[in-house]
């Protein structure tokens, strides 16, 4: 059984190996380089934009306006398989910083190569690297793929027997398109082999002036008027290539023929692992290309007379490496400036200074920083003569807690082996996004917008950017007016040094935190109480933290000990709100179908029509007291005709905006369903402060190992079962028992204290 399967396998992989054309001769390179002149001539420019093209792009939908999302940050070739997935680098957020690398290789390709030095610079764990992680890994997958294939020759040497017998040519010289190949002899004939570790474009073989006129030629024939890039026109061999080329050319006479039948054209694979075309590089000290004499070795040593002469010098180092592909510099300015002065001259000139060659550099150089070594930098008396040369993108922190939920979600919660509470990820997540807002400036926007704009507190605006939703507190108009201005604000401090999202607390330090959160003694659950806790303790490192020595502004800017109270107050509300639901003294859908019933009737009592009566199947007026009843609910201050107009108003600007689909009463009254809600379980807060006692009251009694009375005892048949049903309604939310009984005895105290038995 097993043996079948090895052979199966085996068969598998030499079918794929064939399949895949892994090695040809030279002349069958030609011809598949013909056939798609575009894919097999890219430089490292393109090839990198084309795997940003492959994986595609998605629009998103963002408060603050569409966004581009480059998919390859997404890993979509691991959709499908969960276990692969798992392990995948992830990008949330940052579309900005993708669009801006895709313009910059854009830009590249248009230039004719990589002449900059992409640096993503930003704060501390603005997810620099996992953007630059995510390309490396993109570049990988697309080269195992037929549309990503890439092609690097060597030269072959065989032995005096392979040629007479294996290969049989005569004195004749056939032509090239004919020509025998050394190239697919089997292993035992080739005497000795020597690789190219710059990887050469094989077209490189071909003299300059005349690969040019066959580059023409080869794209007219496919019907492509984009032109080669510069790259492959005017490239030349590298040093050891070109003295091989040179020593064979003299041996034969000057055939290219017989030098051809030397060249062993080769598939090969991006890996970051085994640097080949992916390289990372740390901020350590080190040169980053060097070159060294090749060894007389038994390989050597079997080379051809004409080459045994010859001092063969081989380049190695991570620039070498990463040839054809990405580099990726990390943390780039902690090097002292003459760790990478060189790469000034390397990308205005396009190639790298060794000391037996110069070596072309066909490679995409993407680097990070943070802001406190860009600021340093800024100030170094080089540092204009380096910006030319760099495209500088900006990383902030998110801000947004609905996108950095998905960050701790995806990073903490698998990791941990304890349950996972609902809202502990959120807490944390508002948290960090407060810590890095920015007051608005009031003066950049129009007379009827400012005060809107110098008025939002810190929350606001925190909800503003996760969910598009102005303050309940403005009108319908200025809501409407402060919506429309969402991307405004979120890009008003873009072209400033201390832009936005520039500091704040980092996701690493919150995700330590809720690992610390996740060791909690007094909570059995990763629980969003003992998120809080932690945030507390990280306030207190008040020397370590730039964002916690602030001066707090207007509207809670700045001021992380109201940061810490508005998560908790958020956290009550939210509790709150599932306690009420899990109650079932209400059913959620009746709010709805009220609201609709409202809005209905207002909507006949605008136009002046009747309403028809679903019960008699009469046509009646609209229902003045039904529409009262509900307006005080709604706590109504206007004249009820004018906040009628208004709702009507509200529903037809949405439609306006969304001709595609009738009016959804729960999106744009989402505010006004909410406040009767609110209105309805105020009558009715006594009632569910009870079921959350005799829910609490219920699981301390389960959790109890030690004899004596119960909390429950006495208790009434009927409310242990509304207890019970309770606790299985937020089941449904996510909560098991032991932290429905955190977040029950927390309401209590916190909310429900003045409610008696």
């Amino acid at each position: 059984m097993a043996l079948a399967q090895l052979e199966a396998i085996a068969q598998t992989v030499e079918r794929d190996f064939r399949e895949g054309r892994r090695v040809l001769s030279f002349s069958q390179y030609l011809e598949l380089f013909a056939e798609d002149p575009r894919r097999h001539g890219r430089d490292a420019a393109r090839y990198v934009r084309d795997v940003f093209d492959h994986y595609g792009t998605q629009k998103v939908a963002r408060p603050w306006g569409e966004v581009t999302r480059y998919r390859l940050f997404d890993a979509p070739w691991s959709e499908g398989d969960p276990a692969a997935r798992a392990k995948e680098m992830t990008l949330v957020g940052q579309e900005e910083v993708q669009g801006e690398i895709y313009r910059t290789l854009s830009n590249f390709v248009q230039e004719g190569r990589a002449n900059r030095l992409i640096l993503m610079h930003g704060p501390n764990g603005s997810a620099k690297s996992t953007m630059a992680g995510c390309i490396l890994r993109a570049l990988e997958q697309y080269s195992l793929l037929d549309a990503g294939a890439l092609y690097r020759f060597h030269w072959v040497f065989p032995g005096r027997k392979a040629v007479r017998g294996a290969i049989g040519f005569g004195d004749s010289r056939p032509e090239i398109a004919s020509a025998a190949s050394y190239a697919l002899l089997p292993e035992e004939h080739i005497e000795a082999r020597l690789t190219v570790e710059l990887r050469d474009h094989p077209l490189f073989l071909i003299p300059l002036a005349d690969r040019r006129r066959l580059l023409a030629d080869l794209h007219e024939a496919a019907g492509i008027s984009e032109s080669p890039p510069e790259w492959l026109l005017r490239g030349t061999l590298s040093h050891k290539n070109q003295q091989v080329f040179e020593a064979l050319l003299v041996a034969n006479n000057g055939s290219l023929a017989e030098v051809l039948r030397h060249v062993q054209v080769e598939r090969y694979f991006i890996s970051r692992r085994y640097r080949l075309g992916a390289v990372t590089l740390g901020p350590e000290v080190s040169v980053d290309a060097s070159e060294r004499q090749i060894t007389a070795d038994r390989n050597i040593a079997a080379l051809p007379a004409s080459l045994r002469s010859v001092a063969l010098f081989e380049a190695f180092g991570e620039l070498i490496d990463g040839a054809g592909g990405v580099i990726e510099f990390s943390d780039l300015l902690k090097r002292p400036i003459d760790a990478f002065r060189y790469l000034q001259l390397t990308l205005e000139t396009g190639e790298i200074s060794l000391p037996q060659q110069t070596v072309q550099c066909n490679t995409v150089m993407i680097g990070s920083c943070n802001e406190v070594h860009l600021a340093a930098f800024r100030e170094h008396h080089e540092f204009p003569s380096f910006r030319g040369r760099l495209e500088l993108v900006r990383a902030p922190y998110l801000r947004s807690y609905v996108e950095e939920k998905q960050i701790y979600d995806a990073q903490i919660a698998p990791t941990t082996n304890r349950h996972v509470a609902p809202h502990a990820t959120l807490v944390a997540a508002q948290f960090a996004v407060l810590t890095r807002l920015r007051q608005p400036e009031a003066k950049r926007y129009a007379d009827n917008v400012a005060p809107l704009v110098s008025g939002l507190s810190a929350v606001e605006k925190m909800d503003l950017y996760a969910t598009g939703s102005p303050p309940s507190r403005l009108d319908g108009e200025a809501q409407k007016l402060l919506a429309a201005h969402v991307g405004a604000l979120y890009r008003e401090s873009e072209a400033s040094v201390d832009f936005e999202g520039r500091s704040g607390v980092s996701p690493r330090e919150i995700r330590s935190l809720l690992l610390d959160a996740a060791q909690s003694v007094e909570y059995a659950c990763l629980s969003p109480f003992a998120v809080l806790f932690e945030i507390e303790e990280l306030c207190k490192r008040t020397s370590e933290f730039d964002w916690l020595r602030e001066k707090p502004l207007a509207g809670g800017y700045g001021d992380p000990r109201q940061f810490r109270e508005l998560a908790r107050s958020r956290l009550l509300d939210v509790i709150e709100e599932e306690m009420r639901t899990a109650s079932g003294l209400v059913d959620e859908g009746q709010y709805l179908e009220l609201f609709e019933r409202y809005i209905g009737h207002v909507g006949a009592w605008v136009k002046g029509e009747k309403v028809k009566n679903h019960v008699t199947g009469a046509v009646d007026d609209a229902d003045e007291r039904l529409m009262r009843e509900v307006e005080a609910l709604l706590g109504s201050t206007t004249d009820n005709a004018d906040f009628r107009r208004g709702l009507i108003g509200a529903a037809a600007a949405w439609a306006i905006d969304h001709p595609e689909g009738r009016v959804s009463v729960a999106t744009v009254f989402h505010r006004e369903i909410k406040r009767l809600r609110d209105a309805v379980f105020g009558e009715r807060r006594r009632s569910v402060a009870l079921v959350v006692r005799d829910l609490v009251g219920v699981l301390r009694d389960e959790r109890r190992t030690s004899p004596g009375p119960r909390e429950t005892d006495g208790l009434v048949e009927e409310r242990r079962r509304n207890a019970l049903a309770a606790l299985e309604r937020l089941r449904t939310m996510g909560y098991c028992e032991r932290c429905a009984l955190d977040a029950g005895t927390a309401l209590l105290r916190a909310r429900f204290a003045d409610v008696g038995s």
